[in-house]
Order: C-alpha cells, then structure tokens, then sequence
C-alpha cells in the first residue's frame, strides 16, 4: 500500500517550493523502492478564494487520512484585513488543532557554506546544531481575546498537560542527542512561566536524570542564541517564545529560508513545513529558496516515515549543493550571481541521485 502524503502549497512562493520537495520525494521513492501517493488540497488565502473557507473539509478529511501533511505557507496581503471574519491563518491554526499536534521541533544547524550569509562571526558558528522544541496549542496564541475601541486583551493560559507532555518530547529528543536541554520562560514576571518552570523541573527529575537542565529567561536567552549558539543542545519553551526565538536563530544559518520543522502529535504524526512565510513580495518570480521546504521534506521522512537513512541522503544533498556554490537569492551578496528556485531544486536533486 502506498504511503499518502497530503500536499498543500498554500500561498504566495508555497506552490514553487512544494514543487522542488514533491520531486525530492519522488526522487527518494524511486530510489528507495518506496511508494509515494501525493494527493493536493487547498489551504489559506488559495482556499478561501476557491471555497470561502481557509481549511475546506476536503482538506481536513485529507489530513485526516493522510500518513503525513507537507505544507508551503499560507497568507498574503490580499487577504491582510485584520478585521476579515475568515483569514488565511486561521485554516493552519484549524488544521495544527485537528491533527492534535502539540510539539513544533525547528532544527538550527549551521554549515561552513553559509557562514558568510550569516551577519555572526564565523567563529561562533562552528559546532551550532540546535533543536528547537516549540509548545504549539496553547499559550497567548490560543487565550481568550477580547477588544474594543481603546483597549485589547490576549490571556496567555497553560494546562500542566501541555507543559508536561512538550516537555517529555523534548527530553526525549535531547538523551538521544547530547543530553542537555534549556527550557526558556519569563518566571521572574509571569505565572504561566513559573507553572512552566516547576513542571519542568519536576519531569526532568523524575523521568529524565540522565539529562542535564537548564532554565533561561526569555530575554537572556535570545542574547546568548547569538553570543554563544553552539553550547546549546535541545530548546524548550512556550508557543510565542519559541515563534520569535526561531526566527532569530535563523540568522545564525543565513536566512529564513534554510529553516524546516516538524509539528508531531503523541502519536509522532505530523506536519511539516518550512518555517518562513509565503513572501508574496516575491511570489511567481522564481527566486524563492526551496532549501528549508526540501529539509522539511526530510523530516517527514525522519520523523513521519521513519526513513533515517533517506532523510539523513537528502539533507546532506541541500547542503552539497550549497557548499558546491550554488545560492538563491536571499543567500546571495548584492551584486553577485543568484540561482532560480527550479535550478536550486535541480542540483539537491543531482546530488541526492548520486549519492544513491
């Protein structure tokens, strides 16, 4: 039986980089003797346009079947009203919420190809490999919200099951790495923070000795991503916390567009995305960065296939390319030479074919 993978570009530069990671996982089968069926929906702005619903039932009966969900990005500034009943935003939120993932993982690793993209040293990038594990149902993101005129309101709420089951991911994750997780919160100020830090501390004591703890301030924290980003091992923090500091460690390997991720549920279930935007500025032109869709595309095989040797062959082909000088334009000095998104795609692919 055929493995089926959903497939939803989205928004803006979504459906050019789905491309190029659609033909890595085609690639991967047809080396691999694995079948693939990929099965499109819509999603976002593209879905309220055709439906008037960001997350069409289709859709969700699709996710719902489906063995693994790849998704571009969804927005744009066509569907930006703020005050809009439906918007592109609110069919991902749906869609996080139907699959009941719960754990977003953003991996930041750095290689000496890209350290001249990066605005650090080259010296504090040497060694950074970093798991970032981002609570992704709850917090500020999910809180009542209320507003009128002259004031606003966003709660920011915490269940010691969400706090305890991210952080049993995570620890997971770090005793297979090197041992030693931080979890990032704001406890001197804030009470779901001081909830997050004594539930922490008590799974890691309990159930996870072997691995070191380490508790960050939010605030030190993104000084110290950029002062000293190859000490850390596994992040674990809050769903707004881990959404800012993703971002900023994307710097650390170039540019938004190197950055994948996984969301999984308890079942290790997912859905896999790149972790930018989808950049309409530069939608249709063909210049969009394809790497962070195409590693995401390997963590659906690491983590939603479990196929650890195809992902690991896949990785190593989009940082081949690059260290063989190939660059999209965001990776690129003003002035000098830029390759398209297909022609991106094209050489992963070549170099993942001749590793085979």
């Amino acid at each position: 039986m055929a493995t089926l993978i959903a497939v939803l570009a989205g928004d803006g530069i979504g459906p050019e980089i789905m491309r190029e990671a659609v033909r890595a996982l085609e690639a991967v089968a047809e080396l691999g003797g694995h079948k693939f069926a990929f099965t499109e929906a819509l999603i976002g702005g593209a879905a309220i346009d055709a439906t008037g619903d960001s997350l069409p039932d289709d859709t969700a009966r699709l996710c719902a079947d489906a063995d693994a969900v790849l998704l571009g990005a969804v927005g744009g500034p066509k569907w930006s009203d703020p005050n809009a009943s439906i918007r592109p935003e609110q069919g991902l939120l749906s869609l996080r919420s139907a699959m009941g993932v719960y754990a977003n993982l953003r991996p930041v690793k750095t290689h000496p190809a890209l350290y001249a993209s990066s605005p650090l040293k080259p010296g504090l990038l040497q060694g950074v490999d970093i798991l970032v594990v981002r609570e992704l149902t709850g917090g500020i993101y999910f809180g009542e919200r209320q507003r009128d005129e002259n004031s606003a309101m966003d709660v920011c709420r915490y269940e010691r099951s969400e706090i305890e089951r991210v952080v049993r991911m995570a620890a997971e994750f770090a005793r297979q790495r090197r041992g030693k997780i931080t979890s990032v919160d704001k406890a001197n100020v804030l009470d779901t923070s001081r909830l997050w830090r004594s539930i922490t501390e008590e799974i890691i004591g309990q159930e996870f000795n072997d691995v070191a703890l380490e508790h960050l301030l939010v605030d030190a924290a993104t000084m110290h991503l950029l002062s000293r980003p190859a000490d850390f091992d596994v992040i674990v923090t809050e769903n707004m916390f881990g959404d800012i500091l993703t971002d900023e460690a994307s710097m650390l390997c170039g540019s938004l567009g190197m950055l994948p991720s996984a969301s999984l549920n308890q079942a290790r279930r997912g859905l896999f995305e790149p972790i930018h935007g989808s950049a309409p500025d530069i939608a249709g032109r063909g210049i969009a960065n394809p790497c962070g869709m195409i590693l995401s595309a390997a963590l659906l095989l690491r983590y939603g296939l479990g196929l650890q040797e195809e992902s690991d062959r896949l990785e190593r082909a989009v940082f081949d390319a690059l260290q063989a000088g190939y660059r999209t334009a965001d990776l690129t000095p003003v002035g000098q030479r830029s390759v398209s998104t297909a022609d991106m795609g094209e050489a992963i692919l070549k170099r993942f074919k001749d590793a085979a």
